[in-house]
């Protein structure tokens, strides 16, 4: 998984020159959104420094950047970038709606319904029926797996069932989940991509959220066949079986433990 951004929010600029991905915003805000949630506040200051980073973001989302896995194709206007900036701006717009902090709302607004505007339009494919990696091409992205789970699309939208139904097709083999199709977007790297944890745990939730919570289950089930002893998985699982990458991943075990949760609310449901 691509590491966090080089780029420092501060001096406001269109065009930044060391290595971009949007994405890392996002996560950061919605991990606070989520805090706030659960009683855990920020203060005065670091609210302000929310705002710092929202202002900085209202000025750059709008361009190409290298994308959450580092593909060697260049910068593109990676959907999942635009994704993640647009969680940053409704996180920020709720917290600050829910606790009257002060903030430039209808400018934040106006970059989020923006950023919705252009997935709907650039990040969807009519050929495929689905939502693709970035707007120059047609190859499925596995980490849009998250549309559903930060709230930006119904998971029975007829947009989002197809996309599934798409990544379902090309991307999963035998309940596990390619990040991508490497031949069809190269990462520049030598030998064959294993199927990557974190997105089969995303794949489950997925699957939860739409409904389809006898596959997810299933899916989820096999998923931990592939644990070690302890419980623990690796980036990626080759087609033999074997963990292979960086090991223990953190981010496949948060992965799993919202896979396991969402499944867990759908289940008592029925």
């Amino acid at each position: 998984m691509g590491g966090i951004s080089r780029i420092q929010p501060g001096a406001n600029r269109k065009w930044c020159r060391g290595p971009v991905q949007l994405d890392i915003y996002g996560e950061a805000i919605d991990s606070l959104y989520f805090a706030g949630q659960h009683g855990i506040e920020a203060g005065h200051l670091g609210w302000r420094r929310m705002c710092t980073v929202l202002d900085w973001l209202a000025d750059n989302w709008n361009q190409p950047e290298e994308g959450i896995w580092e593909t060697r194709g260049g910068r593109q206007d990676f959907t999942y970038g635009r994704l993640m900036s647009w969680v940053a701006f409704d996180r920020c717009i709720r917290l600050a709606s829910q606790h009257g902090r002060p903030a430039p709302l209808e400018r934040w607004r106006t970059e989020r319904d923006a950023i919705y505007d252009q997935i709907m339009d650039a990040g969807w494919s009519e050929a495929r029926q689905a939502f693709v990696q970035h707007s120059k091409t047609d190859v499925l992205d596995s980490a849009l797996l998250r549309m559903t789970s930060v709230g930006f699309i119904s998971p029975t939208d007829p947009m989002w069932t197809s996309t599934l139904e798409a990544m379902e097709r090309e991307l999963v083999t035998d309940s596990l989940v390619y990040r991508y199709d490497p031949g069809a977007s190269p990462d520049g790297l030598r030998g064959a991509e294993g199927t990557f944890s974190l997105c089969t745990f995303s794949y489950v939730d997925s699957l939860a959220r739409a409904g389809q919570v006898e596959k997810a289950r299933n899916t989820f089930e096999k998923m931990l066949t592939y644990a070690n002893h302890l419980g623990l998985y690796s980036e990626e699982i080759a087609l033999t079986g074997e963990q292979i990458g960086n090991f223990p991943q953190a981010f496949t075990h948060l992965s799993l433990i919202d896979a396991a949760l969402t499944l867990n609310r759908r289940l008592d449901r029925q």
